[in-house]
C-alpha cells in the first residue's frame, strides 16, 4: 500500500510539473530597448549504456556494456539562464557476469520517474546570441522499479525504492532551439536491502547522447542558450550603423541648405539684387533696375548736389528703425513700416544719400539660419527702398547674424534688442 501511495505521489508531482507546458515563454531580457520573449519549455529523448561501474570505483562487476541499453525522455523547464528543473523518465536493463559461475545475470528498469535541478555551469558565445557550448551538472531525487534475476532464475520482480540522480555533461547547439545533449549519470540508489544487493556498490551509471527540443515561438531563443553579451554587441553594432545613417543623412541636408543658401544670396547679374528677390536674372551690366531686379523704362535716378546729414535727416533713420517690423522668422515687412521707410527713400533720393544696411539677429537658433535671416532682411530692406525709388547701387545690404549684440542675449529684452536692421547714411 505504501508503494503505491508513494508511487502515485510521484506521478502526481511530474504531472503538476508539465502541466504549463502551454506557457512556454517568458520575457526574461531586452531587446533594442523592449521585451524579448525567451523560449524556456524544451522536451528531449536520449539513448546510451548503462552499467554497474562507475568512474567512482569500487567494484568488479563483469558488466557486458554493450548488451546493457537504456533509452528515456525528459521534459524541461528554464527558470533562469544557469537553472533549470527537469522530469526525466528512463527505463533499461543490465547485464552482467553472475560472480557463482557462468550464468548471465540481468537487472531490470522497468521504470523510472526523476525531478532533477539542472545547473548550467558557463554559456560559451561572444558573437552569436544562440550559445555553441553548454557544460552542466544536475541532481535531484527519482523513484523507480526494477527485476532482477539470474539465468532464468527470478530474484525479484517489481521491487520499487528511491534512488538519487546525479550527473555531468554538456549540450551543443546545432540549430536555434535544437541541441545536442551528451551525459554521464550515476544513481544512488536508497532501496531495500534487496535491491541494494543486485547492484555493485548500490549504484550504477549511465552514459547517454539525445536531442532536445525547445517549446515554443521558432524565431525566439531558447532561456538557456541565450547569450546576452553576443545580443547587446549586435543591438549595439545596429544602433551605431543607424546613428551613422543618421549623421550621413543630416551631413547631407546641411550641404544641401548652405549650397542653396549660397545660391539665393549671390547676385550673378551684379544688378544690386540678390538671386532670390531678383524676378528678372540676367540683366545686362549697368542696367538701372528697380527692387525686383527689373530695368525701370523711366530713369528715376536725380543727381543732385550732396549736403551734409543734418540732425533731422538723422531723426528720419531713427524713425525708420524704430518702426521697421518682420514677420516672425521670416524677411516680409510688415505694413506699418511702410510710411517711416518711405521717408528714408524719399531722404536718398533727395539728397542722393548712400546707405549701409546691416542685419542682426540674436543667438536664438543656428548661426547659419541667423546669419542667412538678418542677410534676408536687410536685402528685404533694400528691395522695398528701390522700389520707392532709391538707387540700389548706393544701397548696401550686409547680414552679421549674433556675431555683433548691442545688449545681452541672456533675457528676452536684450535679445529684442540684438534683433534689428542698422541704417547709416553717409
Amino acid at each position: 500500500m505504501n508503494s503505491r501511495i508513494t508511487k502515485s505521489t510521484m506521478l502526481v508531482a511530474l504531472l503538476g510539473l508539465s502541466s504549463q507546458l502551454f506557457a512556454q515563454e517568458t520575457p526574461t531580457t531586452t531587446s533594442r530597448f523592449g521585451k524579448q520573449s525567451l523560449r524556456t519549455w524544451s522536451v528531449g529523448a536520449h539513448g546510451g549504456i548503462l552499467s554497474q561501474n562507475t568512474f567512482l570505483g569500487g567494484g568488479s562487476v563483469d558488466a557486458r556494456e554493450f548488451k546493457s541499453i537504456g533509452y528515456g525522455a525528459f521534459i524541461k523547464k528554464q527558470i533562469l539562464p544557469a537553472l533549470g528543473l527537469q522530469a526525466d523518465f528512463l527505463r533499461g536493463e543490465m547485464k552482467t557476469a553472475n560472480a557463482f559461475g557462468s550464468l548471465e545475470q540481468k537487472n531490470s528498469i522497468s521504470w523510472s520517474g526523476s525531478l532533477t535541478a539542472v545547473l548550467n555551469i558557463a554559456n560559451f558565445s561572444l558573437n552569436t546570441e544562440n550559445a555553441v557550448l553548454i557544460p552542466y551538472v544536475k541532481a535531484g531525487a527519482g523513484y523507480m522499479s526494477s527485476d532482477s534475476q539470474i539465468g532464468t532464475t527470478e530474484v525479484f520482480n517489481g521491487r520499487e525504492g528511491w534512488f538519487i540522480p546525479t550527473g555531468v555533461g554538456f549540450k551543443l547547439g546545432v540549430a536555434k532551439g535544437i541541441n545536442l545533449d551528451f551525459g554521464y549519470d550515476i544513481n544512488f540508489i536508497k532501496s531495500s536491502p534487496t535491491v541494494k544487493s543486485v547492484y555493485n556498490e548500490s549504484r550504477f551509471s549511465y552514459a547517454h547522447a539525445g536531442l532536445e527540443f525547445a517549446l515554443g515561438n521558432k524565431e525566439n531563443s531558447q532561456l538557456q542558450n541565450y547569450s546576452a553579451i553576443a545580443d547587446l554587441r549586435k543591438q549595439s553594432a545596429e544602433e551605431s550603423a543607424e546613428l551613422r545613417r543618421a549623421l550621413s543623412t543630416a551631413e547631407q541636408n546641411a550641404q544641401r541648405d548652405r549650397d542653396q543658401y549660397a545660391k539665393d544670396l549671390a547676385d550673378d547679374d551684379n544688378d544690386g539684387v540678390a538671386n532670390k528677390f531678383d524676378k528678372c536674372p540676367g540683366t545686362p551690366t549697368g542696367t538701372v533696375v528697380d527692387g525686383s531686379g527689373c530695368p525701370i523704362k523711366v530713369q528715376r535716378e536725380i543727381i543732385r548736389e550732396t549736403k551734409v546729414i543734418t540732425e533731422e535727416d538723422r531723426k528720419v533713420v531713427k524713425d525708420a528703425i524704430s518702426n521697421l517690423e518682420f514677420d516672425l522668422g521670416k524677411s516680409t515687412i510688415r505694413s506699418k513700416s511702410y510710411a517711416s521707410l518711405n521717408r528714408v527713400a524719399g531722404l536718398l533720393v533727395e539728397k542722393n544719400f548712400s546707405l549701409k544696411l546691416a542685419g542682426h539677429t540674436d543667438n536664438t537658433g543656428g548661426r547659419e539660419l541667423n546669419l542667412r535671416l538678418s542677410k534676408e532682411r536687410a536685402e528685404s530692406v533694400k528691395a522695398y527702398l528701390v522700389s520707392q525709388g532709391a538707387n540700389a547701387s548706393r544701397i548696401e545690404a550686409t547680414g552679421y547674424g549674433p556675431d555683433q549684440p548691442i545688449s545681452t542675449n541672456k533675457t528676452a529684452a536684450g535679445r529684442q534688442e540684438n534683433r534689428r536692421v542698422e541704417f547709416t547714411l553717409y
